[in-house]
């Protein structure tokens, strides 16, 4: 016995560095959990919270002292942003598949005071030493202003700069996919080419920033003059490019052209003054102009050039029986 008693201090002593070790170690994590920049968020098995983050605080709106003991529904409400029903809570997923899972793509974290925040996320699995599934932890963070910054580079590949119009890549686009809409239902549609007269010399004598806002002012008059189902395109330079749609004629796009060109045609008050410009336009008509986007596109071009060249104030319509050269056109 004398012997034993000698022992258990000894052995007393040796485990005591071992538990102060793993304190400190407990203690290095949670300095470390509370200084990274991603919200952390964990779960016991029953899914009621039992650690936040200071980030995951300040993301969900509850304190740690609040959270804790909740269940995870009640503090980190997660949506789908499009149809805006709740998602799949991704700790359960985690726990459930005993592996790391991440919530969709186009999630929102709805905070305590309803703040909505676009996030990404991962769950996974905590186990213990034995393998043992214990809960779940969480790390997301938010990418509202990654995912804004990426729509505003993608509006800006596919839009003019200067009138916010849709660009030639974005209108080629529309053009395919009205082809192949008019393509299944047997329906036409039109191409307006539209150039104005003469534009050069208003920036020749007022300037580049009078020739931009009337640039501006021409795209408003085009836009407002179409149906919402149109696309009006800044092609580049003084030149437009206006989609219609659906159209039952030539001689109605022919009528729509002709709308358009009064709308321009009307003063434009620019820097306190009243200019006028003009418009000459080309129309192509699918599918007897061309049934391709390329074709079409080039048809109402060659009718545009066709147009300024008899100086016609009338739109010119690129021709239904080609000449064997493939350049007749005629005028309305």
């Amino acid at each position: 016995m004398p012997r034993q008693r000698r022992l258990l201090p000894a052995m007393s002593r040796s485990a005591r560095p071992d538990f102060a070790a793993s304190r400190a170690a407990g203690e290095r994590a949670q300095v470390m959990l509370a200084s990274i920049g991603d919200a952390v968020l964990s779960t016991d098995l029953a899914g009621n919270i039992t650690y936040m983050n200071p980030v995951a605080e300040r993301m969900t709106g509850w304190s740690a002292w609040e959270a804790t003991g909740r269940p995870l529904q009640d503090v980190m409400r997660i949506i789908d942003a499009d149809s805006r029903e709740a998602a799949r809570d991704p700790l359960a997923l985690a726990v459930q598949r005993d592996t790391s899972v991440g919530v969709g793509e186009n999630c929102l974290l709805i905070s305590r005071d309803g703040r909505e925040s676009a996030i990404e996320d991962t769950a996974s699995p905590i186990f213990d030493r034995q393998g043992n599934v214990t809960g779940a932890v969480i790390v997301f963070h938010d990418v509202g202003a990654a995912r804004a910054l990426s729509l505003r580079m993608s509006h800006l590949a596919q839009h003019d700069v200067l009138t916010g119009l849709p660009n030639r890549l974005l209108l080629t686009d529309r053009l395919d996919r009205a082809i192949a809409a008019a393509s299944r239902h047997g329906s036409k549609l039109a191409v307006l080419f539209m150039d104005l007269d003469r534009f050069k010399p208003i920036n020749d004598r007022l300037g580049h920033a009078a020739g931009d806002q009337v640039l501006q002012s021409v795209a408003s008059r085009l836009v407002a003059g179409v149906r919402k189902s149109d696309t009006v395109s800044r092609f580049g330079g003084d030149e437009f490019v206006v989609l219609l749609s659906e159209v039952a004629c030539a001689d109605d796009a022919a009528c729509t052209a002709n709308a358009l060109c009064t709308k321009i045609a009307a003063p434009h008050r620019i820097e306190g003054s009243d200019l006028r410009v003009t418009a000459s336009v080309g129309v192509g008509v699918y599918p007897c102009d061309g049934t391709d986007a390329e074709t079409l596109l080039k048809e109402a071009d060659l009718a545009l050039l066709s147009a300024k060249a008899h100086r016609r104030t009338r739109p010119a319509l690129a021709s239904v029986a080609m000449t064997r050269n493939n350049s007749t056109r005629w005028s309305i």
